[in-house]
C-alpha cells in the first residue's frame, strides 16, 4: 500500500499545533499510520502562537473536513479548554494533546503522553508495577507522566522540580487521588527502582544532569523525555552505569501510535478506514 493517501477533496485533514512547531516529527508518522489502516487522512502542522489559538481551532472547527486536532507545547492546556468532553486523565489534568470529534461535531480530547511513557518503559524492559520512582518534572509533560505512573501501580512515586511551587502544587493534587503513594523528592535517585526524567534538560549542549547520576546503580531503570539528541547525556550516564533505559524516542513513538489508535477509534476517521 501506498505509505500517503492520494490528495483529493475528500482527503480529511488533522492539523497539530505548535510554537514552534518546526521541530515535531509526528506529521508524517502519524500520516503513515493512517494510511496504513487504510483511512485517507494527513496530519498538517500548523504555527501558531498563543494568543492565536483559540481564534484558530474556533475557525478550523467550523471545516467538517478537519476531523481532529493534535496539539504539542505550548498549547495542550488551550486545546483541552475547546473540548466538549474529555476522558478522565484528560479532565483530571486539565489539558489534552489529541481530539476528536463527538457526535454532535464538538471535540473529545484526550492526554497520552503519560501512557506513552509507561509504554516505552514497559517496552525497554522496565516494570512500574510496585516500583518506587523518582520523578523530575511537574510541568505538562511531568503531570501526565506522574499520573500514568501511579495508575501503573508504582508503590511510591517522589517528585522532584526546580519550581518548588509547581512540584507542591501537583503533589497536593496527586495526594487527593493516590493519598501517600506520592511524596516529595530531590535530585538524589539512590535507592530507586526507576527514574523519570520529564524536563528538557539535557536538549542543550552544557546542560546539567536532571539527577545525581553517581547514584544510580544497575537495578534502576531510567526513562528519559528528551528526543535531541537521540541518546540524552542522562540516558548515557545511565547505560554507562549499567542501566536499563528508555528515551524521548521510544515514548515519541509510542505517542504518535496511542494519538492514531485514538482518532481512528471513533468518529470521522474511524468511518474512513478500511475495516
Amino acid at each position: 500500500m501506498n505509505p500517503y493517501p492520494t490528495l483529493s477533496g475528500e482527503t480529511l485533514v488533522v492539523p497539530i499545533v505548535g510554537d514552534p512547531i518546526a521541530q515535531v516529527k509526528s506529521p508524517d508518522g502519524i500520516t503513515r499510520l493512517f494510511a496504513g489502516r487504510g483511512c485517507d487522512a494527513v496530519v498538517v502542522p500548523l504555527q501558531v502562537a498563543s494568543a492565536d489559538l483559540d481564534a484558530l481551532v474556533t475557525g478550523l472547527s467550523a471545516s467538517a473536513s478537519v476531523a481532529g486536532l493534535i496539539a504539542t507545547v505550548p498549547h495542550k492546556f488551550g486545546l483541552a479548554a475547546h473540548c466538549a468532553t474529555l476522558t478522565g486523565r484528560a479532565r483530571f489534568l486539565g489539558s489534552a494533546n489529541v481530539a476528536r470529534r463527538g457526535p454532535d461535531g464538538g471535540w473529545h480530547g484526550d492526554h497520552v503522553d503519560g501512557a506513552a511513557f509507561v509504554a516505552a518503559v514497559r517496552a525497554a524492559g522496565g516494570t512500574p508495577d510496585g516500583a518506587r520512582a523518582l520523578q523530575v518534572g511537574a510541568g505538562g509533560a511531568g503531570s501526565a507522566i506522574a499520573l500514568a505512573l501511579l495508575e501503573a501501580g508504582v508503590a511510591e512515586l517522589a517528585l522532584h522540580d526546580a519550581d518548588a511551587g509547581r512540584r507542591d502544587a501537583l503533589v497536593a493534587r496527586l495526594r487527593e487521588r493516590f493519598g501517600d503513594r506520592v511524596v516529595t523528592g530531590s535530585r538524589d535517585p539512590a535507592g530507586f527502582d526507576l527514574v523519570a526524567h520529564a524536563t528538557p534538560m539535557g536538549m542543550r549542549a552544557g546542560d546539567p544532569y536532571p539527577v545525581a547520576v553517581t547514584s544510580l546503580r544497575p537495578g534502576t531503570f531510567v526513562g528519559d523525555v528528551v528526543t535531541r539528541p537521540a541518546v540524552p547525556p542522562l540516558v548515557e550516564a545511565a547505560r554507562r552505569a549499567g542501566c536499563r533505559t528508555s528515551t524521548g524516542g521510544d515514548m515519541f513513538d509510542a505517542v504518535a501510535g496511542l494519538i492514531a489508535d485514538f482518532l481512528l477509534g471513533d468518529g470521522p476517521l474511524a468511518r474512513r478506514q478500511d475495516r
